[in-house]
């Protein structure tokens, strides 16, 4: 059975990646971190889902990228905004995208992996750089020259099936599969209960695309 690394926060688009990757066909190595982020409560939320997914295999890897700091996911001294901003928000983790996928594809190499699927969006999202289709060119452009996989011709591919897509339509193709929107966390600042704000940019954002998509939005809020 093929096999692919799926990153997965416990958010509404990495579910949905997730459950994508499984209709076509691909045995899941689910990939969480615990980076320092506020919303621990996201982790319990990828262990639920990666649980009822029944992947082959979960790891969630600790990163202390707070000890670095620079954005208001893990500098508690910075507030998350709860009104829209202007250029890349204070949200934005530095070279957090570029963390993870090497760590993804690291595990694909040991496990032989043909595919690594992460759920950047770069339509309704919070306009982070490490979102773009140039910035997946880029690191499938290093995918291909860094690994055993390319050199020997047998490259890894990078997909983002929901990169092209609105909220609302990502939301209509994971009820389609079956997503449980549910169990997903996709809050900044979500409680330990895992109870959303309703006013940072990413509630905001998931609030329009179930409004958009005409569907009962899930969410539990504070």
């Amino acid at each position: 059975m093929k096999k692919a690394i799926v990153l997965v926060s416990g958010g509404l688009d990495s579910a949905t990646c997730l459950a994508i990757a499984q209709a076509e066909g691909y045995a899941c190595y689910a990939l969480s971190f615990d980076y320092g982020q506020r919303s621990v409560s996201e982790l319990a939320a990828a262990a639920r889902l990666t649980e009822a997914a029944g992947v082959a295999a979960h790891k969630t890897l600790p990163i202390d990228m707070g000890a670095i700091g620079g954005s208001a996911l893990t500098d508690r001294s910075i507030a998350v905004p709860e009104q829209e901003t202007q250029g890349i928000p204070v949200t934005y983790v530095p070279a957090r995208n570029t963390v993870f996928l090497s760590y993804a594809l690291a595990w694909a190499e040991v496990v032989a992996a043909e595919a690594i699927f992460i759920g950047v969006n770069a339509l309704d999202y919070s306009g982070y750089p490490d979102c773009r289709p140039e910035y997946i060119n880029a690191f499938q452009s290093l995918i291909d020259l860094a690994t055993k996989a390319g050199v020997e011709g047998k490259s890894i591919a990078l997909r983002t099936p929901l990169i092209d897509l609105t909220k609302a339509e990502i939301i209509g193709v994971g009820l389609q599969l079956g997503v449980d929107y549910a169990m997903t966390v996709s809050c900044y600042q979500a409680d330990e209960d895992g109870r959303a704000c309703g006013r940072c940019d990413s509630c905001r954002l998931r609030i329009k695309g179930f409004a958009d998509a005409q569907s009962d939005d899930p969410t539990r809020y504070q």
